[in-house]
């Protein structure tokens, strides 16, 4: 069995192609900026993480000498950012400065469909832009480029959800008359696997995509009418990108850089004409409605490995988690609930491990949401994220604009960071006292200079009300 290198291990391809490759024998080498996650898969012996940062090259690991093959799944697209051709490029020359000290083999990259070089999106020109900066390193690469995803968790598939789902009536700008050709999750993760360490396709491009070709307009209506629900759609040409990016990002639950990339690209055609890998790897792709039929298959049993918003946004240089598990203390304002406990410990653990998402946070709801509305139009995530599962945890996940650091179910203690836009830090901390049969909740802000403090006590009085409410509902 091989040894692989996975550059982008906890994002939403990532995940999923560790998954696969642990289930074939290979042993996994997962490359992660943040110290202290810990995978699901973590605790099988052929898994090991690799710790840098490849868009810093004082912070660009050293890879293991003996990996046979490596995959680049690693993007920008997380933040907006001024420079970011200048970013993925970075990042790209920095991953093979460091592989060129390997024996590897064969380095795969997942890109996006181009026909047209001379017209791309500044997402697609930084696609374009770091295969080219592979291509030019010492390990042969094979590129596949991928229109439409679709899949349980993929950016795309919860645009298109979110859209259909919400809204009866649909104002569209004219890139809803560009062609796709959509491709399931499960088809995409069949080639990143059927091309690994195979000699023919080393050098190679191969363009993949679904068995039809579709604009993105009957990708809504053709989503609509597989749900049931009958939609309008209403062509505004005047419509810009950067106008459709803010009004999707009130609708969906993608942050508003992704949302901004993807529309810019979605101007462009993305349809398969490379039609090489056909014959190399004859493959019956699934349509767009069973790609649907598998996404919500997914969903419903609770089965989704990973999301488009498992990427993390922490701006230190080599960042763990462990520097904010403890929620400091000095220089912090502080509200604190003591409840005793009016159910069982396991009831009380079962109510704590289920806040967010569908569910809610136990009172003034209505007020979350306010929140989660202010969240997303100064550009944060809001409350659409949700939760991955409706009552599993685990370190890394995120909860609305909340993101898992310590979830030890055991002892019934839960750490939240927030990731809302904010003058300062926060922590959420939940943990139950057996002892003295209660619950502790603590809400904790680190103010970032007068503006954070006046924040806090702006919304005092909130607070007074929100994190009580919540912290009896919990105890009940």
């Amino acid at each position: 069995m091989a040894k692989i290198l996975i550059a982008g291990a906890t994002g939403f391809i990532g995940r999923r192609i560790i998954l696969r490759l642990l289930e074939k024998g290979h042993e996994i080498y997962a490359l992660s900026r943040i110290r202290g996650i810990e995978l699901k898969f973590a605790s099988s012996f052929r898994f090991h993480y690799v710790y840098g940062d490849l868009g810093i090259e004082a912070d660009t690991p050293r890879f293991p000498k003996e990996i046979d093959a490596a995959y680049y799944l690693v993007h920008s697209m997380g933040k907006l950012v001024q420079n970011l051709i200048e970013e993925e490029e970075t990042s790209a020359r920095n991953f093979i400065r460091a592989l060129g000290e390997t024996n590897c083999k064969q380095v795969i990259y997942l890109g996006g469909i181009i026909e047209d070089e001379s017209r791309l999106s500044p997402h697609l020109q930084g696609r374009l832009a770091v295969e080219n900066v592979l291509c030019s390193g010492p390990v042969p690469v094979t590129v596949l480029r991928a229109s439409l995803i679709i899949g349980s968790g993929s950016a795309s598939f919860e645009i298109i959800r979110d859209l259909v789902e919400k809204l009866p009536l649909m104002v569209a700008p004219k890139w809803v008359l560009s062609l796709c050709q959509p491709i399931a999750i499960r088809d995409v993760l069949f080639y990143l696997e059927s091309i690994l360490l195979d000699p023919r396709c080393y050098g190679e491009i191969y363009d993949i995509g679904g068995p039809e070709v579709l604009s993105f307009r009957e990708v809504l209506l053709r989503y609509a009418a597989f749900r049931g629900l009958k939609r309008l759609i209403l062509n505004i040409p005047l419509l810009t990108p950067r106008l459709s990016s803010y009004w999707l990002v009130l609708i969906t639950s993608v942050r508003f850089s992704i949302c901004s990339y993807l529309v810019e690209s979605m101007k462009h055609n993305t349809r398969k004409l490379n039609r090489a890998i056909d014959s190399l790897f004859p493959h019956t792709c699934l349509d767009f409605e069973q790609a649907l039929e598998l996404a919500f298959q997914k969903i419903s049993q609770n089965e989704v490995v990973s999301t488009w918003m498992d990427s993390w946004d922490l701006k230190s240089l080599k960042p763990s988690i462990e520097e904010f598990i403890e929620a400091p203390v000095e220089g912090c304002l502080i509200n604190s609930q003591i409840i005793p406990l009016q159910i069982s410990i396991e009831a009380a653990k079962d109510n704590i491990w289920s806040v967010g998402g569908e569910k809610g946070w136990g009172s003034m709801n209505w007020a979350w949401r306010i929140r989660g509305l202010i969240d997303q139009l100064v550009g944060g995530t809001g409350l659409n994220r949700g939760r991955r599962h409706p009552t599993e945890i685990e370190v890394g996940d995120s909860i609305d604009f909340w993101r898992v650091l310590l979830a030890d179910r055991k002892r019934g203690h839960l750490i939240l960071f927030a990731q809302m836009k904010l003058p300062g830090e926060a922590w959420l901390e939940f943990r139950i006292d057996e002892k003295a049969q209660a619950l502790i909740q603590t809400a904790t802000f680190r103010p970032r200079g007068f503006l954070g403090r006046i924040y806090w006590y702006a919304l005092w009085p909130f607070h007074v009300f929100i994190f009580r409410n919540m912290a009896l509902s919990l105890v009940k």
